[in-house]
């Protein structure tokens, strides 16, 4: 019996399988939205911290619309985020700054990222975009800095990028980094760090005044230059953002 002829080659090109390589390159991470997770990977597991439960709500409702997403918690304070963080092992942690009473967004966020490992990403959600509270909260460890005015794909996105250990920041607060990256602000003079540290041990203008020897109107004028520098508004956020950049003594 003859041997069956073999088969004509097809005259088109084959596509390639679908168990193979992809063609072409292979988009990098940082490139692009967050990929979609896949059916078989596991869910991120997310806490929420923020002191309304109405804000918690609703974000636990719209967190369920997405797949991929898993409120393990709420939280509504610092604390409290904290002990369900150690006790839930989240993969993110959603924090808002503004905590009401007790530890700050900032301060659970420093304190959740130096826990004990595996340490949760932490990505801030907040109304509050100036430059001392982007530089707080970067400097306390946060992965992402959002701003609760996101659409929630964008929010979505942010969440997979953070428990991938990539930044997720909203487009106004990257354009604020990048303006501060390129214009720095000028540091301290030596009066501006005796009144900071004066500041700190929480005295007056006319007590500053009388410790440094010099006029109110002087020093009303260094806490104007010190605020700038800062980007801050209040004494308590210059003493704040001055403890973060190790400032005070």
């Amino acid at each position: 019996m003859s041997p069956s002829p073999s088969p004509s080659p097809s005259p088109f090109p084959s596509s390639p399988s679908s168990s193979g390589p992809a063609a072409g390159p292979t988009p990098s991470p940082s490139s692009g939205p967050a990929p979609s997770p896949s059916p078989s990977a596991p869910a991120i597991r997310l806490l929420l911290c923020d002191d309304h439960a109405v804000v918690r709500a609703g974000l636990r409702a719209l967190l369920a619309s997405t797949e991929g997403i898993e409120v393990v918690g709420e939280a509504g304070s610092g604390e409290e985020a904290l002990a369900m963080a150690t006790r839930l092992r989240p993969d993110v942690v959603l924090m808002d700054l503004q905590l009401g009473e007790g530890m700050d967004g900032v301060t659970a966020t420093r304190r959740l990222v130096r826990g004990d490992p595996p340490a949760p990403r932490v990505l801030v959600l907040t109304m509050f975009d100036t430059d001392a509270d982007i530089t707080r909260a970067i400097e306390a460890g946060a992965t992402g800095y959002l701003l609760k005015a996101e659409r929630p794909e964008e929010l979505f996105a942010a969440i997979r990028n953070a428990a991938s250990g990539r930044t997720a920041l909203s487009a106004p607060v990257a354009d604020r980094v990048l303006a501060r990256m390129r214009s720095p602000r000028p540091g301290l003079s030596e009066r501006e760090r005796d009144i900071l540290r004066q500041l700190a041990r929480g005295l007056g203008n006319r007590e500053i005044a009388r410790a440094l020897f010099i006029s109110e109107a002087t020093v009303k004028t260094h806490l104007g230059r010190i605020y700038g520098k800062l980007g801050v508004e209040t004494r308590a956020g210059a003493v704040a953002v001055a403890t973060e950049r190790r400032l005070l003594p």
